[in-house]
């Protein structure tokens, strides 16, 4: 049926509930181990064993050598710059009253006038005085505006625009717009072959500081904003593979790579109750030949930022309850190439999330390559979520702006079984709703009982087996409900068209 004002009306109120019921959950108070408190007001001396005698940093928690079954305990209200290191068999939870504890990836808030020098006066360039790592943007004030980050390629020891490499990059020509950044990082090179080619592109690594120059019309950024945030290139929780950690009621924001990255095979992740926003779009490498541009050979800049990844196996992954907006990658993803080594991904539930103007709300792949099978994702369930407006958010500001879908995943090998998608609200997407393709039908998921909400003459997406040939790209037309029920065999629906 066409969407009608209430009915739009009504998803919107759907979604207030699920946003306010998520930002108001109660914390946890059962613990089997010690218990530590973080506070603004904290010390780093103390033993953190109670609210009085709280730590203060992050740097202090990441430090610490955690028993399993401890809890660390951030006071709400309060706001914490950096990140956190995970162990294994630890809690990492809200305590007080108040919003959720702010953990923030972005090292200072950059609203300070003294932190910003005049670099072209003409075209109202400023340059930040502190070097910087890599940030994917900048926000600022009450997360109402966003910069325009521009991503030369690197060629033969320089910056060259990207689109026509012949011409170098040249600061005061390339930034044209109000508020547009460059981030300038060439300090440390690498010579390792690269796509086929062998010549020096910039090393980022996780101190690779640089310089930060940033276009403000209107005069002295640090005067012109309250606040200026950073999402710089780092993770705020690395969880990597340790076992048994839960991250539960806290607000991370401003972050350029992921939220909470862990890899290699994660047992009993657990992420429930998280507000998660304003990620990634960092730089993850530079490297040869750009396969999205074969034509013309241009050097490949790849950024990268997930709210939740697991890249590599698992076993009880859970997010549930969560709300994660403007997200440069996906929302939320499990996903590896296998590169010859079996993976297996077992167990993994995403329940009752609201997820918002992220490239991809939810995103998975299983990539088996070199040859080696058996690989799995298996008993996996997307379930209860609310999911709106794919690609509408800062992070297609991409070079690929065709990739961004609900569901995306991809179209790789993606073996898999138990596997299914149900009861979700899919509401409007930049380009496919559904992007769910693997080698055998079989592997692609159990759709039932979801609802669909898509501009006319959009795309619905793609679904089933890529053996002989890639499926086809279904559009949202006038007979979408039937496309859903026979392509994506998706049952008991509900399908609205907007026009």
């Amino acid at each position: 049926m066409f969407a009608t004002k209430e009915i739009l009306a009504q998803i919107d109120e759907k979604a207030r509930e699920l946003k306010d019921e998520i930002l108001s959950l109660p914390d946890s108070e059962n613990f089997s181990g010690a218990v530590y408190y973080v506070s603004a007001d904290g010390d780093d001396d103390n033993d953190g064993l109670s609210p009085k005698r709280a730590w203060k940093t992050l740097a202090k928690v990441s430090s610490f050598d955690f028993c399993e079954g401890d809890a660390v305990r951030f006071r709400r209200g309060d706001v914490f710059r950096g990140c956190v290191k995970t162990r294994s068999g630890v809690k990492y939870c809200a305590f007080g009253e108040g919003e959720k504890p702010k953990l923030y990836g972005s090292e200072k808030n950059l609203a300070d006038p003294d932190l910003w020098e005049i670099y072209d006066s003409e075209k109202n360039i400023w340059k930040l005085r502190e070097p910087i790592l890599d940030c994917g943007t900048l926000v600022f004030g009450d997360d109402e505006l966003h910069s325009r980050k521009l991503i030369p390629s690197y060629r033969d020891g320089k910056f060259v625009c990207r689109y026509v490499e012949e011409k170098d990059f040249v600061i005061s020509d390339e930034m044209t717009r109000d508020l547009d950044i460059f981030c300038k990082y060439d300090a440390k090179t690498t010579q390792k072959p690269s796509k086929g080619e062998d010549f020096p592109i910039p090393d980022l690594g996780w101190d690779a500081y640089g310089e930060l120059y940033l276009r403000c019309d209107a005069g002295n950024p640090g005067a012109v904003f309250s606040s200026i945030e950073a999402l710089s290139r780092r993770h705020i929780f690395f969880v990597g593979s340790n076992h048994n950690v839960t991250i539960e009621n806290l607000c991370l924001k401003y972050i350029g790579t992921h939220a909470i990255s862990s890899g290699g095979h994660v047992v009993s992740l657990h992420v429930s109750g998280c507000e998660i926003g304003w990620v990634g779009g960092a730089i993850q490498h530079y490297s040869g030949t750009d396969p999205n541009y074969p034509e013309g050979r241009r050097g490949s800049v790849t950024r990268y930022g997930n709210g939740v990844e697991v890249y590599g196996g698992c076993d009880d992954y859970v997010v549930k309850n969560c709300y994660i907006y403007q997200v440069y990658d996906a929302g939320i993803t499990h996903q590896k190439t296998t590169n010859g080594v079996p993976v297996q991904m077992k167990n993994i539930k995403y329940l009752r999330n609201l997820i918002e103007y992220c490239v991809y709300s939810i995103e998975y792949f299983l990539d088996e390559n070199m040859g080696v099978d058996g690989s799995m994702v298996e008993n996996c369930e997307i379930a209860e979520n609310i999911l709106r407006f794919s690609g509408f958010g800062w992070g297609q500001q991409r070079h690929n702006i065709h990739t961004p879908a609900h569901i995306k995943g991809w179209s790789y090998t993606n073996t898999a079984r138990d596997f299914s998608i149900h009861n979700n609200i899919f509401d409007r997407a930049a380009y496919r709703m559904i992007h769910t393709v693997a080698l055998e039908e079989s592997s692609c998921p159990e759709m039932y009982e979801n609802t669909y909400i898509q501009n006319l003459s959009s795309p619905l997406g793609q679904y089933g087996s890529n053996r002989d040939a890639e499926p086809h790209n279904v559009v949202f037309d006038e007979n979408a409900e039937k496309a859903v029920a026979e392509y994506l065999k998706d049952r008991d629906a509900r399908v609205y068209i907007i026009k």
